[in-house]
This record gives structure tokens, sequence and C-alpha cells, in this order.
């Protein structure tokens, strides 16, 4: 099994900027991919970042150009980083993770998730 331990989100300003981390620890796993969803009140929950583990990236339209993520490193962590936060971006922030666990088992983790508000 993988835990997922997220941290970062807060209450923060318009244009202002938070950066959440992901750290997955375990035993015996190999990280495909680590990513970044959220959901905002009443919505489905939407992918907002993704990197895999040899470094490939992909954003959601709404936030290209504003966030930023990176990783994965030997802590297997991966960061969030979000610049010109608008309200729009207010939502529950969770950590997703595919990781090999044996030869014959894949399977995706989530986190608990992370509160982030951007308001005045």
């Amino acid at each position: 099994q993988v835990a997922l331990v997220e941290s970062g989100g807060g209450l923060v300003q318009p244009g202002g900027s938070l950066r959440l981390s992901c750290a997955a620890s375990g035993s015996r796993f190999t990280i495909n991919f680590m990513a970044w969803y959220r959901q905002a009140p009443g919505k489905e929950r939407e992918l907002v970042a993704r990197i895999t583990s040899s470094g490939i990236t992909n954003y959601a339209d709404s936030v290209k150009s504003r966030f930023t993520i990176s990783g994965i490193n030997a802590a297997n962590t991966v960061y969030l980083q979000m610049n010109s936060l608008k309200h729009e971006d207010t939502a529950v922030y969770y950590c997703n993770v595919g990781a090999v666990l044996s030869v014959y088992t894949y399977r995706e983790f989530w986190g608990q998730g992370t509160l982030v508000t951007v308001s005045t």
C-alpha cells in the first residue's frame, strides 16, 4: 500500500501563491505518475496537473502558465506551485498516485485532500 500526505493548502488572496506538496510512503512500490486533482463545491473532480516518472507533464487549460507541477524525486514527493491564484481556483485539492506494487499489481491511491481558498 501507498500512503499519501498532502500539505500546503490554506487561504490566499487573489493574485497570491501557494505551494502544495504530496509525499508518498510505503514499502516496495514504484511510482508511475503523480497528479493533482481538485473539486470545487457542486462540481466534479477535475485533473489539474500530472507528472510521470519520466518527467512528462500535462495541465488543465485553466491553470497553464500559472501552475507548475514538479517532482517525482527520491523522496517520492510532488509539488504544485500555484501562482496568480483566482477565485475560481478555490477547491479541495487531491493528490493522486499511480504505483506499481508488484509485477502483477498496479494501483492508484488518493490523498485526503487539502483545501485551497482564494478570497479577499
